[in-house]
């Protein structure tokens, strides 16, 4: 589904420019949330695709996401310009779009 890295890279895109001006000012999210941001927002996209998919296709997906948001510059910049308080908003998210407006 690459409708979910490009609306991760989007979402990424949106925060890197909004943290420009304010750089050094927050702690940022670690590589590691970073991938999880990855997983919850792959997730969100598939289940409300496919309400009924099983926890393996999500598994997959987040699988294939996280190989090609590793060649994306967008995911690339995420722990430099991801704020803890982003990170947390989107982990809260119920849905793909409340996780993009996170990362607004």
């Amino acid at each position: 589904m690459p409708q979910v890295i490009r609306g991760l890279r989007l979402a990424l895109a949106v925060a890197a420019f909004a943290g420009a001006g304010a750089a050094g000012c927050k702690a940022k999210a670690s590589a590691s949330q970073c991938d999880e941001l990855l997983d919850r927002y792959a997730s969100l996209v598939v289940r409300e695709k496919m309400p009924d998919a099983s926890a393996a296709t999500i598994a997959e997906e987040q699988k294939r996401e996280k190989t090609e948001a590793r060649s994306d510059d967008a995911f690339k910049n995420c722990s430099s310009e991801v704020s803890l308080a982003e990170f947390d908003c989107a982990m809260r998210a119920g849905t793909a779009d409340a996780f993009e407006k996170c990362l607004e």
